[in-house]
């Protein structure tokens, strides 16, 4: 069955129970397991356990489903549904003990996101959305309803953005961010993409661009904004990709869009 609310609920426990999990046995000497793309980009012993976790319990539940996760690539399958996992987005966050680190799980049917979780345990707070069915934010004090801020003039916009791993991708996103800066009203870097694409869905910020996002970062934050009526493309109408990320309320949208399209923002 590919019912999106069926889908979302298994998504929604299994997100809950490896947040749990990240900050109930966080060991207090947490330390860098391996590196990635640079000595930056980082991965944590509890990274793997979390998708470990995750991925036990979703073939468990379903398993014909496929599977992409962050740290343990791709697996196979025949049901039409794919699960995108990142298990700690925001992992030197997670290593530093700072709040912004967020467990993102999306369910994709044919190739499209039909439901999607990003749990931030440690402001206690769950971001949901279905395909058609709008976003919620769910705390302790209760359920709410998504939207992003609409009518914001760029040049009074709170935009979210972050930075790559190798020294001349993040030159050049400097070189970017000089381009922008002098045209809106702030710039926040939290450290999580999906912690930052669920700010914009809840209005905390008005809008966020980033190069080098891959599927697992953006696939449950990007459903997240559009069903909070915002719009998530690439450059010149091109689908989201490791290029470039912009998200925004469809008004702000394409005046960001202009402003970064001539700084060549998925240029390294």
């Amino acid at each position: 069955m590919t019912d999106p609310s069926a889908l979302l609920e298994l998504a929604l426990d299994i997100a809950r129970e490896a947040a749990r999990m990240l900050v109930d046995k966080r060991p207090a000497d947490l330390g860098v397991a391996a590196t990635k793309s640079s000595p930056t980009d980082v991965v944590t012993e509890m990274d793997r356990a979390s998708e470990r976790l995750i991925t036990e319990r979703i073939l468990a539940a379903r398993p014909r489903d496929a599977f992409l996760g962050e740290e343990g690539g791709s697996t196979g399958g025949d049901s039409g549904v794919r699960w995108v996992v990142d298990p700690i987005d925001g992992t030197v966050n997670y290593l530093y003990d700072l709040p912004d680190w967020a467990v993102s799980i999306a369910a994709e049917v044919d190739g499209v996101a039909v439901a999607g979780v990003v749990e931030i345990p440690r402001r206690g707070e769950t971001y949901t959305a279905v395909r058609g069915g709008g976003a919620l934010l769910r705390t302790a004090s209760g359920v709410r309803e998504l939207k992003v801020n609409t009518g914001v003039p760029l040049d009074r916009a709170l935009v979210a953005t972050g930075f790559g791993y190798f020294p001349e991708r993040r030159a050049h996103q400097g070189e970017v961010l000089a381009g922008v800066l002098p045209r809106v009203r702030d710039i926040r870097r939290g450290g999580s993409c999906c912690v930052d694409l669920c700010s914009l869905a809840a209005g905390r910020v008005d809008a966020y661009y980033e190069r080098g996002v891959q599927a697992w970062d953006v696939a449950a934050g990007a459903l997240i904004v559009e069903e909070a009526g915002g719009r998530v493309q690439g450059l010149a109408g091109a689908p989201v990709s490791p290029e470039l990320c912009i998200a925004a309320a469809p008004d702000l949208f394409d005046a960001l869009h202009a402003v970064l399209e001539p700084l060549n923002p998925a240029r390294d």
